[in-house]
């Protein structure tokens, strides 16, 4: 028999859900929480390490509930990477002198950017190479400046290879100026503290949590509500999409 749609009928048949109340910032923090307190209660497990973005108010939340100390907090080097580029980038918008020809061009900040990651394991070698990067983007055939960069076969600096090899390198880029270098060497080298890159040591990202978030999404719109039976359904339905695919989905029904 179908269910009236009197709202007085609706209201009373109704067995509601809902299990937070609040903004969505809010909603982030609680539900962080509740994954890393339902861990201990259900699997006798407890989570070390929180990957979040680094604006995130859920770690904070759950530090407060687990312990200060109990919990540490990891960066995804994609983020980090991202964030050289858009430090340099706000820099060049706001100082003349790094725009136009021979001066700051967007194809060396990318390069900057994709030097993060070099020796990731290894706080010390991933600094010195991180912090080498900014002068090896700085050098030119004028001007040489691959003495901080690691050396051997195996090295991140094609001028180093070559030398390992006893052949002569050849510049393939033309480098910053030193005029350049010296105005975005304090930004770049505020992201090369040992604090920050020991959060990504890692080497891990993001990227596999955004695709599995961009699967449940496709189905389950963050902007039309859902209840919990469908949420759950649809979720459950993202996890073997993203595991195996979609045609082993076709199996289940």
């Amino acid at each position: 028999m179908p269910r009236s749609i009197e709202p007085e009928t609706f209201a009373a048949d109704h067995v509601c859900h809902s299990n937070f109340q609040g903004s969505t910032f809010k909603m982030e923090a609680v539900g962080s929480t509740r994954i890393f307190q339902r861990s201990i209660a259900k699997r006798s497990l407890k989570y070390s390490q929180y990957y979040g973005d680094g604006d995130s108010k859920g770690f904070i939340r759950v530090k407060d509930t687990c312990g200060k100390d109990s919990v540490t907090k990891c960066e995804c080097i994609g983020l980090v990477q991202k964030r050289v580029g858009v430090r340099l980038r706000k820099l060049k918008s706001k100082n003349k002198n790094l725009s136009g020809k021979g001066k700051l061009p967007d194809s060396s900040i990318d390069r900057l950017q994709n030097c993060y990651g070099i020796n990731v394991g290894n706080l010390s070698a991933l600094q010195q190479n991180v912090a080498a990067a900014l002068f090896h983007c700085s050098t030119s055939v004028e001007k040489l400046m691959h003495g901080q960069c690691s050396i051997g076969k195996d090295s991140w600096c094609y001028y180093q290879r070559e030398l390992s090899r006893s052949k002569k390198p050849k510049e393939k880029f033309k480098g910053l100026s030193n005029e350049v270098l010296n105005m975005i060497k304090s930004t770049y080298l505020e992201l090369c503290t040992k604090q920050l890159l020991n959060k990504c040591l890692h080497g891990k990202t993001q990227n596999s949590n955004e695709c599995f978030n961009g699967i449940i999404w496709q189905t389950v719109p963050k902007e039309i509500f859902m209840c919990l039976k469908t949420l759950k359904s649809d979720t459950l339905d993202a996890v073997i999409q993203f595991n195996e695919g979609t045609r082993v989905v076709m199996t289940f029904f």
